[in-house]
């Protein structure tokens, strides 16, 4: 028999979003995909060529189950240039993209029953991983005013003998603010193990982005290399972790894993030493999108109170249109051809909210935009007149 934890994962919307997108494309419809958070560039060249060098040389072999000691090494490195913090290597470990690492870290972490403090919104995937690993999601509400900021006070009033973890996310996804410096120093006082997603580390374009690792030790960070250097198909992530998990993770990484890709590893150290330039034009862009779509979302009723500084989302309020963000995707998908995430997919708290990536080209945002201002005039004019 199948197991009821398999059967009764919940499943993430914005995947069913684009697998419907995609098979109204094979019936001709021409759709513009705002619902992914992929992002749209090339690899940069000076990471494909690293890949391709590292085939030639033969770096096609298993490798060090926590990764080659370069990439932990260039990785270390990063951390200190960013944020100054100073990591040894061996705290490192390479995994096949963030979501492996994730699922094997809350292994570690998680007795069965075990809690984990979320925000709510959070990303759709975060609670599945924590009950997979037989723990218990915990859910705070984070508020549209504050931009979507946990209350420190708040995270407290949860707090209990169970609870092993606060998550942070910041740049959060699907919100696409950031947490500032002074709130994350008091939730890392809250003497809880945090754990910090930073994958969207660099695609910050007002204020600038804070490691956890500078407030605490007591910290696990999880990052990747999938969205600032448009790398989601190589798949290629890391832990920086307490000494305490290293061991453990790595037994889980030789019986699960064996270990990352080897030439697409090397191909990472190029990512971090010589995409620069790259990532700075990307950059660039991406925040010329950003201004572009908060505009233009607002204008067609859409409310944003705290405009988003990071990642490539805003999560739009739509409650003047629909208290049902699941058939209003959908339905937007179906007559205006446009893809976007119902905010059910990212907790109770974000219902009567639609996602929007910025993660395409600004034709086609301002084309999305044109396409839902006709679809808004044509269903909603009379019931606001």
């Amino acid at each position: 028999m199948v197991t009821k934890r398999s059967t009764e994962i919940a499943p993430f919307i914005v995947m069913e979003v684009m697998e419907k997108a995609a098979s109204m494309e094979r019936a001709g419809e021409n759709i513009i995909h705002l619902e992914v958070g992929e992002p749209d560039f090339d690899t940069p060249e000076c990471v494909k060529e690293a890949a391709i060098r590292a085939i030639r040389e033969g770096k096609t072999h298993y490798t060090h189950s926590m990764g080659v000691v370069e990439l932990r090494e260039a990785i270390a490195e990063h951390y200190f240039a960013e944020y100054k913090v100073k990591i040894s290597p061996d705290q490192i470990l390479i995994t096949s993209g963030t979501s492996p690492g994730m699922l094997l870290l809350f292994m570690s972490l998680l007795e069965p029953g075990d809690e984990v403090i979320l925000p709510n919104p959070y990303y759709a995937c975060y609670p599945n991983f924590v009950r997979m690993a037989e723990g218990n999601p915990v859910f705070v509400k984070v508020r549209e005013e504050e931009g979507f900021q946990y209350r420190p006070e708040e995270i407290n009033l949860l707090m209990g003998s169970k609870t092993k973890a606060i998550f942070l996310n910041s740049p959060a996804n699907p919100t696409g603010n950031l947490t500032p410096p002074e709130r994350m120093k008091a939730i890392a006082d809250l003497d809880r193990m945090i754990v910090s997603d930073e994958i969207y580390h660099g695609l910050v374009y007002e204020g600038k982005a804070h490691s956890i690792l500078e407030y605490t030790r007591k910290a696990v960070v999880i990052n990747g290399f999938s969205k600032l250097y448009a790398m989601t198909g190589w798949r290629l992530g890391y832990l920086i972790v307490p000494p305490e998990f290293v061991r453990p993770l790595q037994k889980m990484l030789q019986n699960f894993f064996i270990s990352a890709n080897a030439f697409v590893q090397w191909a990472g150290i190029a990512a971090l030493k010589e995409s620069a330039a790259d990532v700075a034009r990307m950059k660039e862009i991406y925040n010329t999108r950003r201004k572009f779509i908060i505009r233009k979302l607002r204008e067609l009723g859409f409310g944003i109170t705290v405009e988003p500084t990071g990642a490539f989302y805003i999560l739009a309020n739509a409650k003047k249109f629909t208290q049902n963000s699941f058939e209003f995707a959908f339905d937007i998908l179906k007559n205006a051809k446009v893809g976007c995430t119902p905010g059910i997919d990212f907790g109770s708290n974000a219902e009567g909210y639609l996602r929007f990536s910025y993660a395409n080209s600004l034709d086609n945002i301002e084309e999305a935009m044109n396409r839902l201002g006709r679809y808004l005039q044509e269903n909603f004019t009379e019931k606001r007149s």
